[in-house]
């Protein structure tokens, strides 16, 4: 006879507080890219830097008011030089992703685009060994193999489980053409960064 465990109500609200966190995350951020599409593309804004500058001082504000006014993370201070200029170093790294991002989609659909961002994991991986002569276990870089071929085969018009409700939706908003050839590609690519999650998971 089996017994059912009753959840805590502090437990069942933290988890409904983490779904509505990252149904959130998921919608804002597909809606943004979205949108940045219309603006950019379809409805012939061509200003990809000022709309960027728009994206960084919205995020910096809410953020500001998150923090300083609703106390939803405690606030941190700069404690070194050093720490300032990596965070700097990461400010314009992160700037300059998101301007390249914004310019690439008055170019290519939401789904290539997408399905380029499934890369992060076989590039990060790369970058690691290069900079700090780290390198991952070989299963890893194996799983990393269907990420690339994946893309490239996708390459031809289609990287993540956000991507993929980005790629239907821009689909059906945009007719972004699709082929056969494209969906398999865009599936190989989505099997292949979960297979990389899994392993780094395994190698914790």
């Amino acid at each position: 006879m089996s017994a059912k465990v009753a959840l805590s109500p502090a437990l069942a609200t933290g988890r409904f507080f983490t779904i509505w966190l990252v149904t959130a995350w998921y919608s804002s951020n597909i809606g943004v890219l979205l949108l940045n599409k219309y603006l950019l593309s379809n409805y012939g804004f061509k200003y990809p830097i000022f709309l960027t500058m728009c994206h960084m001082t919205a995020c910096s504000l809410l953020s500001y008011v998150a923090i300083a006014w609703l106390k939803l993370v405690p606030m941190q201070a700069i404690r070194s030089r050093l720490q300032l200029l990596k965070i700097a170093a990461l400010s314009l790294v992160f700037c300059g992703s998101v301007v390249s991002g914004n310019v690439s989609l008055r170019y290519l659909p939401v789904s290539f685009n997408q399905a380029v961002g499934a890369t992060t994991p076989f590039f990060t991986a790369v970058f690691a060994y290069l900079m700090t002569l780290r390198r991952e276990s070989w299963i890893t870089y194996i799983t990393l193999v269907p990420v690339v071929t994946g893309v490239i085969i996708a390459s031809g018009v289609l990287g993540n489980a956000k991507g993929a409700v980005a790629v239907v939706i821009s689909i059906l908003i945009f007719r972004n053409p699709v082929s056969f050839t494209g969906m398999a590609g865009y599936t190989l690519t989505v099997i292949g960064v979960i297979l990389y999650s899994e392993s780094k998971k395994l190698n914790k």
